[in-house]
C-alpha cells in the first residue's frame, strides 16, 4: 500500500477514486503513567509517557485507515493526514485519506519514473 500527503504519486496513475478512509482511535493514560508524567513536567523537557502512548495511537489509526482501504480494494491512500484533539483528559487521533487504485506509468511514457517503470515491468502476481 502506497500512502502519500501529496495529491498525486509521480509515476502512477489513479485509474479510480474509492473515497474518504480513516482510522479513528481515543486514549486515555493510565494513572501511574499520568502520575510520573506530572512528576516529569515539574522538571520540563520531553513527556515520554506520552510520546509512547501518541506514537502507538498513530500507529493504530493508520493500520485502521490502510486496512479500510484494502477493503474497498484500493492499493494506495492519497492526501493522507493525522489530526488529533483532545476531549477531557482523552486524546483522540484520527488518520484519513482519500483511497485510490493507481497503475504504474511503464518506461518511455510520459510521466514514467524509475520506480514506476520498474514497477510496471514486474510480472503480475
Amino acid at each position: 500500500m502506497i500512502v502519500v500527503t501529496t495529491n498525486d504519486i509521480p509515476g502512477y496513475r489513479v485509474k479510480a477514486v474509492l473515497g474518504e478512509v480513516m482510522g479513528l482511535t481515543v486514549r486515555s493514560t493510565n494513572i501511574g503513567g499520568t502520575f510520573v508524567a506530572g512528576l516529569r513536567s515539574i522538571g520540563g523537557g520531553e513527556i515520554t509517557e506520552f510520546t509512547k502512548i501518541m506514537y502507538e495511537s498513530r500507529a493504530e489509526v493508520m493500520h485502521r485507515m490502510v486496512t479500510e482501504a484494502e477493503q474497498r480494494g484500493a492499493n494506495a491512500i492519497l492526501m493522507f493526514r493525522f489530526d488529533n484533539g483532545a476531549i477531557g483528559q482523552f486524546s483522540e487521533v484520527c488518520a484519513y485519506g482519500t483511497a485510490v487504485v493507481v497503475e504504474p506509468i511503464a518506461a518511455g511514457e510520459a510521466g514514467s519514473t524509475p520506480q514506476s517503470a520498474q514497477q510496471a515491468g514486474a510480472p503480475r502476481s
